[in-house]
């Protein structure tokens, strides 16, 4: 996978960051070097989101990081046009819930396309790049080459 890093309207200096705990470190620097990492149970071999220390599916907690592939496909969005403060210059933007082909769903934001239901279409597939906003490199999807709506 190449990553892709995109230079959107970054948030402005009101608008919260994430702050990485011990348990979600290894997602943030994965995303700072251009990869998508999730967990995965060293017991049923199970991939999961969010960062836990235990697996989800059988309680194990035999649990490693691991890059996966980026692609995705959109399970659901909306259209968000009142931003949250320090968002004011983004506009509309859309905040999806999407599926890794590995299996577990991410909420996130898409990009590459117009915040327009007519853009976005349930089961599209997507592909991940990553923004860099004021520092922190965050995850986002974006229509996957050949398959815009």
């Amino acid at each position: 996978m190449v990553p892709m890093f995109v230079s959107g309207v970054s948030p402005g200096e009101g608008a919260a960051q994430a702050l990485p705990t011990p348990t979600t470190r290894p997602f943030w620097d994965a995303a700072a070097e251009g990869r998508l990492a999730v967990q995965q149970c060293g017991s049923c071999e199970t991939h999961f989101f969010y960062p836990r220390i235990a697996c989800p599916s059988c309680g194990s907690r035999e649990v490693s990081w691991v890059d996966v592939s980026g692609r995705a496909t959109l399970l659901s969005y909306v259209i968000n046009h009142l931003p949250a403060p320090g968002f004011e210059a983004v506009g509309p933007h859309v905040i999806a819930i999407v599926q890794l082909e590995e299996g577990p769903t991410m909420m996130t934001n898409i990009i590459g396309s117009d915040a327009v239901p007519d853009q976005l279409v349930i089961d599209m597939p997507l592909q991940v790049a990553f923004e860099d906003r004021r520092g922190q490199v965050v995850p986002v999807f974006a229509p996957r080459e050949g398959h815009a709506a």
